[in-house]
């Protein structure tokens, strides 16, 4: 049902509002740059890796034990990105959403003075090392920066801010693919500052921080702060009157102290929550396995195929697609709504895939297909930015309440990074067994969340929080009819959502 008009102000987009969430957004940025910065020096760091074992053992590392070095020093980001996402509930319970974010960024400092010193201190373990603790900055802030902006964002732009998540990120993997270019800082002198400039965006989030405010739902409802959670509302809103906030914040707040705390194993074992769960979980795979960082891995043997002299730089053309329409869903998501977009961008994901897997097998009969199969790179691309690369992270946070959402967004963000570790480690043998072909795996993948998409995954546009908790409620509670009846009246009177009035009241 469509919200009544009334005579109220209309919350606009103030400048404070701006400036928490891109303040909050550059730990999407730090993501985005630690993701795409290992790849530029690879060269430069298997030579680091010769040079130190000769300093040390008087010989160099096989070629086995050296690859074996650079493919941990790749990996174990991922692996402290696992511990890091799952740490967020546990976090954000103690500390409040803005000042887990400041304390986050101490990782990132550590993270980054190990690797930029690492050269210095001729330690290939410092970098190991750097990249785990830097691995669980990130795994943090994905569950993060999420959380807090949806949660400060007006429920008609909730969307649009999310998308704000994904925009940082491919910019930051956008900076490290250009900074990374050997006349910049991929040279092997430079190659530390490149790696350790990390440090330099968590010291500036660090002091713009203590200037944001803390999320009012978690001041009103989780702390019982109801004067401050008002006086950030009033700020981030630009108008004096905020009653329809703080009302719909109390009648969660209400239903939270009804219920008991919320851990993990309570996701899967209540029926509220087990379906939002389990969709959450299923928009997190489809990001992942959908292929896009295969492609993006594969993308400079596509551009080298087609005689480019110089690959690296149509790989970062691919970077400013991903961008661009990132962009471009920021400006729709709100219009088009979340699953409209996600199940255009799986469709058009497939589409590509499968006109890469054709044109690359049949490259060699055809030179003149590697151009198809460009384009196809930069259609996957787009078709991501639309709908698989910002969705999942930020509706994770609309499909649950207050109370388990710290929890959903940490199982949800662990499965992100599971699976994205198991296809980086998978997929360079996969397209060793199967060639081109083994796009034609992420085009059944595709066409799976697709249809799961399309049959269980509700559109959130334009809902509160609670209106979606309370779709999800009715789901799991009984059809009414005979056996309705002898359902126990304290338990259907729980099941049954109260009017704004009732619960006004109760709270008063």
């Amino acid at each position: 049902m469509e919200p009544l008009e009334d005579n109220k102000p209309k919350q606009g987009v103030t400048l404070y509002l701006l400036f928490c969430v891109f303040t909050a957004v550059i730990g999407s940025l730090q993501f985005g740059y630690n993701t795409g910065v290992i790849n530029a020096p690879e060269a430069e760091l298997r030579a680091f890796f010769h040079n130190v074992s000769l300093e040390r053992y008087g010989e160099p590392f096989s070629p086995n034990m050296n690859t074996f070095i650079w493919s941990l020093s790749v990996a174990i980001f991922s692996v402290g990105g696992m511990l890091g996402s799952i740490s967020v509930s546990s976090l954000v319970n103690a500390f409040g959403r803005r000042k887990s974010i400041m304390l986050s960024n101490i990782l990132a400092v550590v993270g980054g003075t190990l690797m930029g010193l690492s050269k210095l201190s001729s330690s290939f373990e410092m970098i190991i090392c750097g990249r785990f603790v830097i691995g669980v900055f990130c795994g943090q802030c994905t569950g993060l920066v999420p959380m807090y902006v949806g949660e400060i964002s007006p429920t008609v732009l909730r969307g649009a801010f999310g998308t704000l998540h994904q925009l940082g990120v491919v910019i930051g993997i956008l900076v490290a693919q250009i900074f990374g270019l050997g006349r910049l800082l991929g040279s092997a002198e430079l190659w530390p500052l490149l790696l350790g400039l990390t440090a330099l965006p968590a010291v500036v989030q660090v002091i713009l921080l203590p200037f944001c405010t803390e999320s009012p739902r978690h001041l009103l409802i989780n702390l019982n702060k109801e004067e401050e959670a008002t006086a950030a509302l009033v700020r981030l809103r630009g108008v004096e009157d905020v009653s329809d906030d703080i009302r719909e914040m109390k009648e969660e707040a209400l239903k939270m102290s009804m219920e008991r705390k919320v851990n993990t194993l309570d996701l899967f074992r209540s029926s509220n929550y087990r379906q939002p769960i389990l969709i959450a979980i299923q928009l997190q795979l489809s990001q992942q396995l959908s292929g896009i960082n295969a492609v993006f891995y594969y993308s400079t043997g596509i551009f080298d195929s087609a005689n480019i002299p110089n690959p690296i730089y149509a790989t970062i053309g691919a970077g400013v697609v991903n961008t661009v329409f990132t962009i471009v869903s920021l400006f729709l998501v709100e219009r088009a709504g979340r699953r409209t977009l996600h199940l255009i961008g799986l469709a058009g994901m497939a589409v590509c895939a499968l006109i890469m897997a054709i044109s690359l097998a049949l490259v060699k009969s055809n030179p003149s297909l590697s151009y198809l199969a460009i384009v196809a790179v930069f259609g996957f691309v787009a078709s991501f930015e639309m709908g698989p690369g910002p969705i999942p992270w930020f509706i994770v946070a609309e499909l649950f309440s207050q109370g388990p959402r710290p929890a959903a967004m940490a199982v949800s963000g662990f499965c992100n990074w599971s699976a994205n570790f198991i296809v980086g480690l998978s997929f360079p043998k996969l397209a060793e067994l199967c060639g081109p072909y083994v796009f034609i795996i992420f085009v059944v993948l595709l066409i799976y969340f697709f249809i799961f998409t399309y049959l269980r995954v509700p559109e959130t546009k334009g809902r509160t929080f609670d209106e979606i908790a309370q779709g999800f409620a009715r789901r799991a509670d009984p059809p009414p009819g005979p056996e309705a009846d002898s359902v126990d009246l304290g338990k259907q009177r729980d099941s049954v959502p109260m009017s704004p009035n009732e619960s006004a009241q109760m709270v008063s």
